[in-house]
């Protein structure tokens, strides 16, 4: 069975999940080929207790629309990552969790899944695009920055700051280094 590269974005209120709350979650799950096959992304509500990060805060204060997307039509986290798990069952391939900052988003998305399904489609795995262009790039980690990527590997896609747009961004960054690194 092969590979499906599930490229995936959140929106979060602060730093870590738990005292902060994911409040979105956007998905685009990609053949190697760079075949866009399904798309996934839902607003959550936020945790109980949990309050937004003073930095935080500030930053979403600055992008409006971002904001404005990621509280409506909001769903219970239970729900949502119930819904995501059936999704990502629902896909033809052995489901490899991509993203950039992969640490980042893969800590919430783990433990809402955990928390939330009692488990993890992608096991404890996760596949991080800076590490792998840093090895592409033969530089080192903190080099391997979007601006100092090739041009060739992005495609004219939005990075607007909604989960999915970002998303679908990022995995046709990755699908188009995974190209160029086999060929």
């Amino acid at each position: 069975m092969p590979e499906i590269y599930i490229s995936t974005d959140v929106e979060t209120d602060g730093p870590i999940p738990g005292p902060h709350s994911m409040l979105s979650i956007g998905s685009a799950a990609y053949t190697a080929e760079k075949v866009l096959v399904s798309t996934f992304s839902t607003n959550l509500e936020t945790l109980p207790g949990a309050e937004a990060h003073p930095k935080t805060a500030e930053w979403w204060a600055t992008q409006p629309e971002a904001w404005a997307a990621c509280r409506k039509d909001l769903e219970q986290p239970q729900q949502a990552m119930r819904r995501y798990v059936e999704w990502i069952r629902s896909l033809e391939g052995k489901p490899v969790f991509v993203a950039y900052p992969a640490g980042f988003d893969f800590l919430f998305v783990y433990w809402y899944l955990i928390r939330f399904v009692g488990e993890s489609p992608f096991s404890h795995s996760a596949l991080d695009i800076k590490s792998f262009a840093m090895a592409m790039l033969k530089s080192d980690y903190r080099q391997s920055t979007k601006r100092n990527m090739p041009k060739r590997w992005f495609d004219p896609l939005p990075h607007s700051h909604v989960a999915l747009d970002d998303a679908i961004e990022q995995g046709a960054l990755f699908c188009n280094m995974l190209k160029e690194n086999r060929s």
